[in-house]
Protein backbone atom coordinates (compact mmCIF):
# COMPACT_ATOMS: atom_id res chain seq x y z
CA UNK A 1 0.00 0.00 0.00
CA UNK A 2 3.04 2.32 -0.03
CA UNK A 3 2.57 3.22 -3.58
CA UNK A 4 0.38 5.89 -3.49
CA UNK A 5 2.32 7.34 -0.82
CA UNK A 6 5.13 7.54 -3.15
CA UNK A 7 2.81 9.35 -5.54
CA UNK A 8 1.89 11.74 -3.19
CA UNK A 9 5.37 14.30 -3.45
CA UNK A 10 5.62 14.18 -7.12
CA UNK A 11 1.69 15.60 -7.34
CA UNK A 12 2.39 17.81 -5.26
CA UNK A 13 5.61 18.76 -6.29
CA UNK A 14 4.54 19.39 -10.07
CA UNK A 15 0.95 21.16 -8.92
CA UNK A 16 3.46 23.64 -7.03
CA UNK A 17 5.64 23.94 -10.18
CA UNK A 18 2.23 25.02 -12.01
CA UNK A 19 1.98 27.38 -9.45
CA UNK A 20 5.29 29.52 -10.05
CA UNK A 21 4.60 29.32 -13.73
CA UNK A 22 1.40 31.02 -13.65
CA UNK A 23 2.89 33.07 -10.83
CA UNK A 24 5.65 34.05 -13.00
CA UNK A 25 3.50 35.22 -16.29
CA UNK A 26 2.78 38.40 -14.09
CA UNK A 27 6.11 39.67 -13.39
CA UNK A 28 7.13 39.01 -17.05
CA UNK A 29 3.92 40.66 -18.29
CA UNK A 30 4.62 44.06 -15.96
CA UNK A 31 8.31 44.02 -18.00
CA UNK A 32 6.13 44.55 -20.88
CA UNK A 33 5.59 48.06 -19.23
CA UNK A 34 8.25 50.13 -19.77
CA UNK A 35 7.71 49.18 -24.09
CA UNK A 36 4.15 49.48 -24.03
CA UNK A 37 4.37 53.10 -22.12
CA UNK A 38 6.99 54.55 -24.19
CA UNK A 39 5.46 53.73 -27.42
CA UNK A 40 1.91 53.26 -27.06
CA UNK A 41 0.81 56.20 -24.48
CA UNK A 42 0.92 59.98 -24.76
CA UNK A 43 4.12 61.11 -22.64
CA UNK A 44 4.74 62.67 -18.93
CA UNK A 45 1.68 61.13 -17.82
CA UNK A 46 2.26 58.22 -15.13
CA UNK A 47 -0.07 58.86 -12.67
CA UNK A 48 -2.87 58.96 -15.41
CA UNK A 49 -1.40 55.86 -16.46
CA UNK A 50 -1.31 54.17 -13.24
CA UNK A 51 -5.03 55.26 -12.87
CA UNK A 52 -6.04 53.60 -16.92
CA UNK A 53 -4.27 50.27 -15.27
CA UNK A 54 -5.84 49.88 -12.18
CA UNK A 55 -9.56 51.52 -12.13
CA UNK A 56 -11.18 50.49 -15.18
CA UNK A 57 -9.52 46.58 -14.42
CA UNK A 58 -10.75 46.70 -11.25
CA UNK A 59 -14.22 47.62 -11.99
CA UNK A 60 -14.67 45.14 -14.84
CA UNK A 61 -13.73 42.19 -12.34
CA UNK A 62 -16.49 43.78 -10.16
CA UNK A 63 -18.76 43.59 -12.78
CA UNK A 64 -18.09 39.86 -13.56
CA UNK A 65 -18.03 38.51 -10.18
CA UNK A 66 -20.81 40.90 -8.77
CA UNK A 67 -19.20 40.39 -5.47
CA UNK A 68 -18.60 43.15 -2.71
CA UNK A 69 -16.34 42.87 0.84
CA UNK A 70 -18.63 42.59 3.77
CA UNK A 71 -17.65 43.30 6.95
CA UNK A 72 -14.21 43.80 8.06
CA UNK A 73 -12.90 43.32 4.74
CA UNK A 74 -14.31 46.55 3.52
CA UNK A 75 -10.95 48.12 5.66
CA UNK A 76 -8.58 45.20 4.54
CA UNK A 77 -9.64 45.15 0.93
CA UNK A 78 -8.58 49.17 1.19
CA UNK A 79 -5.31 48.71 2.78
CA UNK A 80 -4.04 46.06 0.43
CA UNK A 81 -5.40 47.98 -2.29
CA UNK A 82 -3.55 51.29 -1.25
CA UNK A 83 -0.34 49.25 -0.53
CA UNK A 84 -0.17 46.60 -3.49
CA UNK A 85 -1.73 49.53 -6.38
CA UNK A 86 -2.59 53.01 -4.97
CA UNK A 87 0.38 54.04 -3.22
CA UNK A 88 3.06 51.40 -5.22
CA UNK A 89 2.00 53.00 -8.50
CA UNK A 90 2.71 56.67 -7.65
CA UNK A 91 5.35 55.66 -5.78
CA UNK A 92 7.22 53.84 -8.76
CA UNK A 93 6.43 56.33 -11.62
CA UNK A 94 7.85 59.03 -9.08
CA UNK A 95 10.96 57.14 -8.93
CA UNK A 96 10.90 56.21 -12.93
CA UNK A 97 10.77 59.74 -13.40
CA UNK A 98 13.36 60.97 -10.94
CA UNK A 99 15.68 58.46 -12.08
CA UNK A 100 16.82 56.55 -14.36
CA UNK A 101 15.30 53.44 -15.88
CA UNK A 102 18.17 51.12 -14.28
CA UNK A 103 18.83 53.06 -11.37
CA UNK A 104 14.76 52.66 -10.43
CA UNK A 105 14.72 49.36 -11.55
CA UNK A 106 17.85 48.23 -9.23
CA UNK A 107 16.16 50.43 -6.19
CA UNK A 108 12.86 48.64 -6.58
CA UNK A 109 14.61 44.62 -6.43
CA UNK A 110 15.32 45.17 -2.88
CA UNK A 111 11.65 43.96 -2.28
CA UNK A 112 12.52 40.54 -1.18
CA UNK A 113 14.81 42.26 1.48
CA UNK A 114 11.66 43.73 2.63
CA UNK A 115 9.44 40.80 1.96
CA UNK A 116 11.85 38.63 4.45
CA UNK A 117 11.58 41.26 7.26
CA UNK A 118 8.13 41.60 7.02
CA UNK A 119 7.16 38.17 7.07
CA UNK A 120 8.83 37.38 9.78
CA UNK A 121 7.56 40.31 11.61
CA UNK A 122 3.81 39.34 10.81
CA UNK A 123 4.16 36.05 9.13
CA UNK A 124 6.38 34.46 12.03
CA UNK A 125 8.40 33.16 9.16
CA UNK A 126 11.86 33.09 10.28
CA UNK A 127 14.19 34.50 7.91
CA UNK A 128 16.66 31.67 6.54
CA UNK A 129 20.38 31.99 4.86
CA UNK A 130 18.88 30.76 1.72
CA UNK A 131 16.42 33.97 1.69
CA UNK A 132 18.55 36.50 2.24
CA UNK A 133 21.45 35.24 -0.20
CA UNK A 134 18.71 34.75 -3.22
CA UNK A 135 17.26 38.07 -2.38
CA UNK A 136 20.66 39.59 -2.82
CA UNK A 137 21.89 37.94 -5.37
CA UNK A 138 18.40 38.91 -7.04
CA UNK A 139 19.29 42.24 -6.51
CA UNK A 140 22.79 41.83 -7.83
CA UNK A 141 22.17 40.53 -10.77
CA UNK A 142 19.29 43.02 -11.76
CA UNK A 143 22.09 45.73 -10.45
CA UNK A 144 24.05 43.85 -13.90
CA UNK A 145 21.27 43.62 -16.22
CA UNK A 146 19.88 47.75 -15.68
CA UNK A 147 22.43 49.86 -14.16
CA UNK A 148 24.68 52.31 -16.29
CA UNK A 149 27.77 53.72 -15.83
CA UNK A 150 27.39 57.36 -14.01
CA UNK A 151 24.04 57.02 -13.31
CA UNK A 152 23.14 59.79 -11.25
CA UNK A 153 21.27 59.48 -8.18
CA UNK A 154 18.13 61.36 -6.85
CA UNK A 155 17.40 61.57 -3.01
CA UNK A 156 13.68 61.97 -3.70
CA UNK A 157 13.98 59.21 -6.51
CA UNK A 158 15.35 56.90 -4.56
CA UNK A 159 12.84 57.41 -1.34
CA UNK A 160 10.28 56.91 -3.39
CA UNK A 161 12.36 53.99 -5.04
CA UNK A 162 12.20 52.46 -1.82
CA UNK A 163 9.09 52.92 -0.56
CA UNK A 164 7.74 51.72 -3.75
CA UNK A 165 9.20 48.40 -3.08
CA UNK A 166 8.19 48.62 0.69
CA UNK A 167 4.85 49.55 0.13
CA UNK A 168 4.39 45.78 -2.48
CA UNK A 169 6.38 44.24 0.34
CA UNK A 170 3.97 44.74 2.52
CA UNK A 171 1.38 44.50 0.78
CA UNK A 172 2.58 41.28 -0.44
CA UNK A 173 2.69 39.77 3.38
CA UNK A 174 -0.96 40.62 4.47
CA UNK A 175 -2.08 39.77 1.09
CA UNK A 176 -0.59 36.25 2.68
CA UNK A 177 -2.11 36.68 6.37
CA UNK A 178 -5.22 37.45 5.22
CA UNK A 179 -5.77 35.96 2.13
CA UNK A 180 -9.51 36.04 1.42
CA UNK A 181 -12.84 35.76 3.00
CA UNK A 182 -14.73 31.89 2.55
CA UNK A 183 -16.18 31.37 -0.43
CA UNK A 184 -14.76 34.90 -2.58
CA UNK A 185 -12.97 33.74 -5.23
CA UNK A 186 -9.61 35.40 -6.88
CA UNK A 187 -11.12 37.16 -9.51
CA UNK A 188 -13.72 39.22 -6.59
CA UNK A 189 -10.26 39.88 -4.15
CA UNK A 190 -8.15 40.41 -6.87
CA UNK A 191 -11.05 43.33 -7.98
CA UNK A 192 -11.63 44.82 -4.63
CA UNK A 193 -7.48 45.96 -4.47
CA UNK A 194 -7.68 47.16 -8.10
CA UNK A 195 -10.62 49.16 -7.53
CA UNK A 196 -9.52 50.47 -4.19
CA UNK A 197 -5.91 51.36 -5.61
CA UNK A 198 -7.52 52.55 -8.69
CA UNK A 199 -9.86 55.33 -6.16
CA UNK A 200 -6.70 56.40 -4.16
CA UNK A 201 -4.71 57.27 -7.43
CA UNK A 202 -7.71 58.97 -8.76
CA UNK A 203 -8.05 62.61 -7.02
CA UNK A 204 -3.43 62.36 -6.72
CA UNK A 205 -3.43 61.74 -10.69
CA UNK A 206 -6.44 64.99 -10.93
CA UNK A 207 -4.77 67.28 -8.71
CA UNK A 208 -0.90 66.59 -9.84
CA UNK A 209 -1.99 66.44 -13.89
CA UNK A 210 -4.89 67.81 -14.72
CA UNK A 211 -7.72 66.60 -16.68
CA UNK A 212 -7.38 63.51 -18.83
CA UNK A 213 -5.17 64.08 -22.21
CA UNK A 214 -6.98 63.30 -25.59
CA UNK A 215 -6.41 60.24 -26.73
CA UNK A 216 -5.43 58.49 -30.08
CA UNK A 217 -6.40 55.06 -31.15
CA UNK A 218 -2.79 53.91 -29.95
CA UNK A 219 -2.96 55.19 -26.85
CA UNK A 220 -6.64 53.27 -25.89
CA UNK A 221 -4.70 50.15 -27.48
CA UNK A 222 -1.75 50.74 -24.82
CA UNK A 223 -4.18 51.40 -22.13
CA UNK A 224 -6.87 48.65 -23.09
CA UNK A 225 -3.58 46.12 -22.46
CA UNK A 226 -2.01 47.37 -19.47
CA UNK A 227 -5.70 47.46 -17.81
CA UNK A 228 -6.77 43.99 -18.88
CA UNK A 229 -3.71 41.60 -19.69
CA UNK A 230 -0.89 43.85 -18.25
CA UNK A 231 -3.16 43.96 -14.88
CA UNK A 232 -6.25 42.14 -14.50
CA UNK A 233 -5.19 39.09 -15.21
CA UNK A 234 -1.61 39.36 -14.25
CA UNK A 235 -2.84 40.36 -10.92
CA UNK A 236 -5.29 37.79 -10.46
CA UNK A 237 -2.26 35.25 -11.10
CA UNK A 238 -0.46 37.12 -8.92
CA UNK A 239 -2.34 37.16 -5.52
CA UNK A 240 -3.01 33.64 -6.64
CA UNK A 241 0.40 32.94 -6.36
CA UNK A 242 0.50 34.68 -2.52
CA UNK A 243 -2.29 32.42 -1.62
CA UNK A 244 -0.39 29.29 -2.30
CA UNK A 245 3.38 30.02 -2.36
CA UNK A 246 5.64 31.47 0.44
CA UNK A 247 5.85 35.26 0.11
CA UNK A 248 9.55 35.08 -0.64
CA UNK A 249 8.84 33.03 -3.07
CA UNK A 250 6.18 34.82 -5.08
CA UNK A 251 8.66 38.05 -4.17
CA UNK A 252 11.89 36.67 -5.88
CA UNK A 253 9.92 36.05 -9.13
CA UNK A 254 10.00 40.13 -9.04
CA UNK A 255 13.38 40.45 -10.99
CA UNK A 256 11.66 38.55 -13.85
CA UNK A 257 10.12 42.11 -14.80
CA UNK A 258 13.65 44.23 -15.28
CA UNK A 259 14.85 40.90 -17.34
CA UNK A 260 11.49 41.19 -19.87
CA UNK A 261 12.15 44.58 -20.19
CA UNK A 262 15.56 44.21 -21.02
CA UNK A 263 14.75 41.73 -23.25
CA UNK A 264 11.91 43.60 -25.18
CA UNK A 265 14.50 46.48 -25.18
CA UNK A 266 17.04 44.70 -27.06
CA UNK A 267 14.43 42.87 -29.62
CA UNK A 268 12.16 45.92 -30.45
CA UNK A 269 14.03 48.83 -29.54
CA UNK A 270 17.56 48.11 -30.68
CA UNK A 271 19.11 48.81 -27.35
CA UNK A 272 22.05 46.26 -26.42
CA UNK A 273 22.72 43.44 -24.20
CA UNK A 274 26.53 43.29 -23.78
CA UNK A 275 27.94 39.88 -21.65
CA UNK A 276 27.75 41.81 -18.67
CA UNK A 277 24.10 42.26 -18.95
CA UNK A 278 23.82 38.44 -19.71
CA UNK A 279 25.99 37.80 -16.38
CA UNK A 280 23.73 39.50 -14.54
CA UNK A 281 20.43 37.90 -16.21
CA UNK A 282 21.77 34.60 -15.27
CA UNK A 283 22.35 35.66 -11.48
CA UNK A 284 19.01 37.00 -11.36
CA UNK A 285 17.49 34.17 -13.12
CA UNK A 286 19.58 31.84 -10.77
CA UNK A 287 18.00 33.72 -7.55
CA UNK A 288 14.78 33.21 -9.19
CA UNK A 289 14.82 29.67 -8.98
CA UNK A 290 16.88 29.54 -6.18
CA UNK A 291 13.83 30.74 -4.43
CA UNK A 292 11.56 28.31 -5.64
CA UNK A 293 12.70 25.41 -3.76
CA UNK A 294 10.69 24.28 -1.08
CA UNK A 295 12.97 22.09 1.20
CA UNK A 296 11.34 20.53 3.95
CA UNK A 297 12.20 19.99 7.38
CA UNK A 298 10.55 18.15 10.60
CA UNK A 299 8.93 20.85 12.42
CA UNK A 300 9.39 24.02 9.49
CA UNK A 301 7.00 26.00 9.21
CA UNK A 302 4.82 25.10 5.92
CA UNK A 303 3.68 27.01 3.44
CA UNK A 304 -0.26 28.20 4.24
CA UNK A 305 -3.13 27.37 1.70
CA UNK A 306 -6.22 28.69 0.81
CA UNK A 307 -9.43 27.01 1.76
CA UNK A 308 -9.78 26.32 -2.06
CA UNK A 309 -6.75 24.63 -1.83
CA UNK A 310 -7.20 22.66 1.42
CA UNK A 311 -9.63 21.22 -0.13
CA UNK A 312 -7.56 19.99 -3.09
CA UNK A 313 -4.85 18.91 -0.88
CA UNK A 314 -7.14 16.72 1.11
CA UNK A 315 -9.07 15.31 -1.68
CA UNK A 316 -6.37 14.17 -3.50
CA UNK A 317 -4.07 12.63 -0.26
CA UNK A 318 -4.06 9.46 0.36
CA UNK A 319 -4.60 8.06 4.00
CA UNK A 320 -1.17 6.54 3.57
CA UNK A 321 0.30 9.82 3.42
CA UNK A 322 0.00 10.91 6.86
CA UNK A 323 3.53 9.72 7.53
CA UNK A 324 6.08 12.04 8.68
CA UNK A 325 8.00 14.30 5.85
CA UNK A 326 11.57 12.68 5.16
Amino acid sequence: MSRPTAMSHPTATSRRAAFVALTALAPISWGSTYYVTTEFLPPDRPLFTGLMRALPAGLLLLALTRTLPKGAWWGKAAVLGALNIGAFFPLLFLAAYRLPGGVAAVVGSVGPLFVVGLAALLLGDRPTVRALVTAVAAAFGVSLVVLQAGAALDLVGVVAGLLSALSMSAGVVLTKRWGRPEGVGALAATGWQLTAGGLVILPIALLVEGAPPALTGTNLAGYAYLAFGNTAISYVLWFRGIERLSASSVTLLGPLSPVTAAIIGWAALGQALGPVQLLGMAIALGATLAGQLNPRRPGAPTETFSTDERKDREASAEPEASEAPR
